[in-house]
């Protein structure tokens, strides 16, 4: 398509602006550095309200943004102001905007620092990598602004990058690559130490997944924390005498949480594996999974662990976003696992002060009160035998995270309501293999669902619903709350929508050149208010084979990552 093409087209607009800019910026020519404001704990700890300083705005990841120029009653008048493409591969990118500046993560490993009031590119960087070598397309979820420097993952290194002119400073590994390990949540940084979460943890071997904490400066490693205890160590027992080798998983592949005030990292681990309990060989809770650990940065001690699903059977983490919310002098932790159970947690102690089940899974009791599990015997796996699981291994939540207003005081969370019909089977126990143990699968929306797979709930801090939306598409993006009473939010089918945070309803909806997907943020540059949405394609919660079965009638592109940054009208 060319730039004439587009001339007075209006309903190609958006298209037309991404292929004028992709024009622009040449890969790596551009190096336009700025003078850098450091950001240091303090900055951490109360950002500029135009800042999106961390993965969820804050590091306490409320997702919320307190700019306020655009309200419902000005929002039907927002147009795209600049747009951006990125590199291919899976997108699921969180942009960080500080002092006007957008830091920009692409597939691939390639950085960019873009001008946040015109789009303009400002430096890149580009992981080296060995002539004739393919550039691995992981996914790029997340980056740390702290001190004079960006930190990016990539495989299984962290890299700081120079915040004012792209250039590399260090790069470190956080685990041996050779040994399978990756960093796919972005990493946070706390106190002078930048801190990771290990992934592709399903192996038998001697090394376990681990938080890891590296020196800020230098990328020297500070301490290693396992998140699966070995003989001897607490959280022994809950694996029931199962060799050490052979115990795996606890994966974190969602960024965690930083308490500056109580200087405390919140990270929370996936299940472990295999999934079912027949296969690990054992019924017990199997430590570190499925929990909430509070640490402290400087050394790595864990401070507090709260376990909210116990020996998960069924492919469930509860892997997802800590939402730190205080409440006078309570100081809350909010999380939603796959299962569907909304965790109010007192982040001083780990106490599940209550929990909130949403009515959209079938396999666990729990108690409101206490949070206290206890599954149903007739969903639990048995090898090769088919079980009925709501929800199915995606979830009713996934990494599309919640958000939290302190002006409503409310949660908004997307889930989703599919369930499957798996079948589980048994894993060799050898040194050096492992897997999953998951057979055939059929996916099946319940009757209760009437058809939409998406959904989108507000709940107060107490876990009481005060309105919820049903679509046929998922939403497939986190949620934005912002200071003008609005939260945004994309879909599968390609809409990015601005809703009352009061009721749901729409005030202003876009269609993408395809799905919105990602992290959307809201800033500020030159005095005007932004709102930025990633779009794309990739990633195993929109499994291609998945969403034809779902929803056979809603088709999608499936390739086209970009950036689209919508602002009012001068």
């Amino acid at each position: 398509m060319s730039r004439h093409a587009c001339t007075g087209r209006a309903r190609v607009a958006i298209l037309c602006a991404i292929v004028a800019t992709s024009s622009l910026a040449p890969v790596g020519r551009s190096q336009q550095a700025r003078p850098f404001r450091p950001v240091n704990d303090a900055t951490l700890r109360a950002p500029a309200p135009d800042d999106w300083i961390a993965w969820r705005g804050t590091p306490r990841s409320e997702g919320y943004s307190p700019l306020s120029q655009i309200t419902r009653d000005n929002v039907g008048r927002l147009a795209l102001a600049w747009s951006w493409v990125m590199e291919p591969g899976t997108q699921q990118a969180t942009p960080l905007v500080h002092d006007g500046v957008m830091y920009l993560p692409n597939p691939g490993g390639t950085l960019q620092a873009l001008d946040g009031a015109t789009g303009d590119l400002l430096w890149e960087y580009r992981v080296p990598v060995p002539p004739q070598t393919p550039r691995s397309t992981t996914i790029a979820r997340g980056l740390s602004l702290y001190r004079d420097k960006v930190y990016m993952s990539w495989g299984a290194e962290v890299i700081a990058v120079d915040a004012a002119t792209g250039h590399q400073v260090w790069r470190a590994p956080a685990a041996k690559a050779d040994q399978g390990f990756r960093l796919v949540a972005g990493p946070v940084a706390a106190h002078g130490t930048i801190v990771v979460g290990l992934s592709n943890c399903a192996r038998f071997i001697e090394e376990k997944c681990a938080i890891v904490g590296l020196d800020a400066d230098t990328g020297r490693e500070k301490w290693r924390t396992p998140t699966i205890p070995v003989a001897g160590q607490p959280g022994d027992e809950t694996w029931a005498g199962v060799d050490p080798l052979y115990r795996s998983g606890t994966e974190m592949w969602i960024s965690g949480s930083y308490d500056a005030d109580l200087n405390l990292v919140y990270w929370s681990t996936a299940q472990a594996k295999p999934w079912t309990r027949f296969a690990r060989g054992t019924d017990g809770a199997a430590l570190y999974s499925n929990t909430v650990l509070a640490l402290d940065p400087d050394t790595g001690r864990v401070v507090w662990h709260r376990q909210t699903l116990p020996g998960e059977t069924h492919d469930l983490d509860e892997v997802f976003e800590s939402v730190l919310v205080d409440e006078g002098p309570r100081k809350l932790l909010f999380k939603m696992g796959k299962i569907g159970i909304l965790w109010r947690i007192d982040r001083r102690t780990g106490q599940i002060l209550h929990a909130t089940d949403f009515g959209l899974q079938n396999l666990v009791i729990v108690d409101p009160a206490t949070g206290a599990v206890r599954y149903r015997e007739e969903t639990l796996p048995k090898p090769n035998q088919p079980v009925d699981q709501c929800p199915g291994p995606g979830g009713v939540k996934n990494w599309p995270a919640m958000a939290y207003s302190p002006d409503a005081r409310a949660l908004y969370i997307p889930f989703m309501t599919a369930c499957s019909t798996s079948t589980f089977t048994d894993v060799e126990k050898r040194p050096g293999g492992g897997g999953l143990g998951m057979g055939p699968m059929t996916w099946y929306l319940p009757a209760t669902s009437q058809g939409k797979l998406g959904g989108l709930t507000a709940v107060d801090t107490a876990g009481t619903i005060l309105w919820q939306r049903h679509e046929r598409a998922p939403f497939t993006t986190s949620v934005l709350a912002t200071g003008g009473g609005l939260i945004f939010v994309g879909t599968y089918d390609r809409h990015i929508l601005a809703l009352d945070a009061r009721n749901g309803r729409t005030l202003w909806q876009v269609r993408a050149p395809t799905s919105a997907q990602g992290f959307p943020i809201s800033y500020a540059a030159g005095g005007r208010q932004y709102v930025a949405v990633p779009v794309g394609t990739g990633g195993p919660m929109l499994d291609p084979a998945r969403m034809e079965t779902l929803i056979p009638d809603v088709p999608r592109p499936r390739a086209g990552n970009a950036l689209l940054v919508f602002a009012l009208p001068r």
